[in-house]
């Protein structure tokens, strides 16, 4: 049975304070609670301080380029459906470069998480406005202010008809691995957006910040996570300053389970002989 110290590598290397320790964390913790192996994970990241997820997380590990975490993740998971297989990235790269791939994906439904740090700001690069950065915030490319709408990701992927659907904070790690959890044992694609505070960049959206505003769906009984028209009614009067799981779909079908013809074993387990005969069929097949 894997313990914490499986799934940790060397000293992670963000800022102190950086929310992304505690997603880290979290992601461990839970791989631990549900029995999960380390031979049996994998971890694809994009470009921003979230790119170390793969390098930090003991486990397979890919760093892919800026914004292609999702259809790497995708291709290992179809390569190999016995894999839990995570994605990770932050709000600059999943929901600027990324974002073509992070609809696709949703509308995909492959059996992978994708988790977002989402910090409303360009961290890596040193504090630039990010997609989701608010309006009017300042940052060395908006000193007076952004004038662009941000995304709003859960509204995005409400009307996307999202499986799964989750937000997360990093001050509130039981909860996020609670929602790892469940997005882990959801049967497609899984999103877990989670305010991730950066403590150098961006002095607005603090944990403080989030302290003060968040509202945790987890303690409203009358919540229905069933219900995407109310999610979306929710979320929008909220701000998206919500925590927990906000819409789960467990009827529609994974990507893996419409696919016809989708072997049970994976291509890598599947053993490929060719006899010459074969051979010689496949090649006439071409002419």
């Amino acid at each position: 049975m894997a313990t914490m110290q499986d799934f940790k590598t060397e000293k992670a290397t963000w800022c102190p304070g950086c929310g992304d320790f505690s997603v880290l964390n979290a992601m461990q913790k839970a791989a631990v609670n549900l029995g999960l192996e380390p031979e049996n994970i994998a971890v694809v990241s994009g470009i921003g301080c979230s790119g170390k997820m793969s390098q930090h997380f003991g486990g397979y590990g890919f760093h892919s380029l800026h914004g292609r975490s999702l259809p790497t993740a995708q291709a290992v998971k179809i390569a190999n459906r016995d894999l839990t297989v995570f994605a990770a990235g932050g709000d600059g790269d999943g929901y600027g470069i990324g974002m073509g791939h992070f609809v696709h994906a949703m509308r995909r439904n492959v059996n992978i998480t994708y988790i977002v740090m989402d910090n409303h700001i360009y961290g890596l690069t040193t504090g630039q406005a990010s997609p989701t950065s608010d309006l009017g915030s300042k940052t060395k490319t908006s000193p007076q202010g952004t004038v662009e709408q941000p995304i709003s990701p859960l509204q995005l992927a409400l009307a996307q008809n999202c499986s799964f659907i989750a937000q997360g904070f990093s001050g509130n790690v039981k909860q996020l691995i609670s929602l790892i959890e469940k997005a882990v044992r959801h049967k497609g694609f899984s999103l877990v957006n989670v305010y991730s505070p950066c403590v150098t960049f961006n002095k607005v959206n603090t944990y403080e910040f989030y302290r003060e505003g968040l509202i945790n769906l987890d303690e409203d009984d009358s919540y229905d996570v069933t219900n995407r028209f109310a999610a979306m009614q929710k979320v929008t009067e909220t701000n998206s300053l919500v925590t927990g799981l906000i819409y789960q779909d467990e009827s529609r079908a994974s990507y893996e389970d419409s696919v016809h013809g989708y072997p049970e074993i994976p291509i890598v387990k599947t053993e490929w002989h060719l006899t010459d005969t074969d051979y010689e069929e496949i090649l006439a097949s071409f002419k």
